[in-house]
């Protein structure tokens, strides 16, 4: 009688509950041997984590409180293997390219998941090294390019994707996407191109959580994407109108927010 390999395991640190939530999902779709050991929600606790439960794996977001992902991963090297989680973070996919460990962008795409799932399995059957050639540059370069360890220094990062209901359904929506964001009764209404769909987050909340370049508010109800803006015109009254490419939608500019079209 052969002995069964035990089963691999990892652990999931993300300051994003949704965003934890949705590597859970993806993981348990690609690579339903994979166990998941735990959740953090900064890189001081992923390091306790590891320390505690051994996991093979740690998927650790670059960006969280208390302890980066990248400090996380200084700390525990050696002790696992390291996929490190980031938003569309150019600075940190130039230095991912020199292949030390894999990344993942927010928010997960299925068939590139599968891929990293697959480089994982391969380590794991081989017992490839936990801290591969390279690990201590990258570690290096990341902190050099995120401009060190404090908090302060860092830029902020905004709302990237956003998980929307559309109909009895749940979808990841990148803020690329979106057309608009309308409060309606209860929910807020998020238009793209193609679907509309609705979250609970009001209006005010996603004023701070969204790049303020990308995204202008038009209205205390309205906000709309900058670089989907079609057209500007005036109704019999004199009210701005904004016209969003792809949509419809006819969207009041109130008198709060006329400047933002002052030269019409």
């Amino acid at each position: 009688m052969t002995n069964r390999a035990p089963a691999p395991t990892a652990i999931i640190a993300d300051d994003e509950r949704l965003m934890r939530e949705q590597i859970t999902f993806r993981l348990r779709e690609a690579w339903p041997e994979l166990v998941i050991l735990g959740e953090a929600t900064n890189g001081r606790d992923a390091v306790a984590m590891v320390r505690s439960q051994e996991p093979d794996i740690a998927f650790l977001d670059i960006r969280m409180p208390e302890m980066t992902g990248v400090e996380a991963a200084r700390a525990i090297a050696g002790e696992c293997h390291v996929v490190f989680v980031t938003a569309y973070d150019q600075y940190a996919i130039d230095a991912f390219e020199q292949g030390a460990v894999d990344y993942l962008l927010k928010p997960v795409d299925p068939e590139r998941l599968a891929l990293t799932c697959a480089r994982l399995r391969e380590r794991l059957e081989t017992q490839g090294e936990k801290q591969p050639d390279g690990m201590d540059v990258l570690l290096e370069e990341l902190t050099r390019r995120m401009g060190g360890a404090s908090p302060a220094a860092r830029p902020r990062e905004y709302l990237r994707w956003v998980q929307a209901s559309v109909g009895s359904s749940l979808r990841m929506i990148s803020t690329k996407e979106i057309l608009f964001f309308r409060a309606e009764d209860k929910y807020t209404r998020v238009q793209t191109e193609q679907i509309e769909a609705l979250i609970r987050k009001p209006i005010k909340e996603l004023v701070d959580e969204l790049d303020p370049e990308e995204f202008w508010q038009i209205h205390r109800s309205t906000l709309v994407r900058v670089d989907a803006i079609e057209q500007v015109t005036r109704d019999f009254r004199g009210q701005q109108i904004v016209h969003m490419r792809g949509s419809d939608a006819e969207l009041e500019v109130s008198r709060s927010y006329s400047h933002l079209f002052k030269h019409m």
